[in-house]
């Protein structure tokens, strides 16, 4: 194994030889992995293409589930589970509402959805076409368009969610109707 040294390389690890120099054709032997690891890999390699997608529809099925189950529209504030930073603090956490936004969301109410949670309503038609399109070229080899969000949409994307975490949370008119 060949191993390129930068041209400051000598001088980090000790000109010569020093505490922190690498012993001359020195590299690390590969790892055994654990049986575990060769279970999950063995597991991978053997798994239809359709799989991982299923398995990840299976999961945001199961919160589906979970959202329409416990109708969290009618429990208390601190009925389990909770909030940890709402239970400590009595502050909004970022996703706050969310699991209530869900339950309005698939009872079709979209107003009251985004009363709960805004940010959460207006990226799940994004999050679902990430979703649709990753999942339909994994499983079908589909080439769907591509949504292309660049990094700053993101970090803008970011900074709303966390203004609005905080002006959630101050205590005065007309912020207090952001509470929820």
């Amino acid at each position: 194994m060949h191993v390129h040294h930068g041209p400051h390389a000598e001088h980090a690890a000790g000109a010569h030889g020093g505490p922190g120099a690498w012993p001359a054709g020195a590299a690390y032997p590969a790892v055994e992995p654990d049986r575990f690891t060769r279970l999950v890999l063995r597991l991978h390699a053997r798994a239809p293409r359709w799989a991982v997608p299923l398995a990840a529809l299976g999961c945001v099925g199961l919160g589906m589930a979970y959202a329409l189950l416990s109708d969290p529209t009618h429990s208390d504030p601190d009925a389990r589970p909770t909030c940890l930073l709402k239970l400590t603090t009595g502050l909004d956490c970022p996703g706050c509402g969310g699991t209530r936004a869900l339950w309005y969301v698939l009872h079709a109410d979209l107003p009251a959805a985004a009363r709960h949670h805004f940010l959460f309503v207006f990226s799940l038609p994004f999050l679902a076409w990430l979703f649709v399109s990753w999942a339909g070229n994994r499983a079908f080899g589909w080439r769907l368009p591509e949504l292309r969000i660049s990094p700053k949409v993101i970090g803008g994307f970011l900074a709303l969610w966390l203004a609005f975490s905080v002006v959630r949370n101050l205590p005065w008119a007309p912020f207090t109707s952001l509470y929820v």
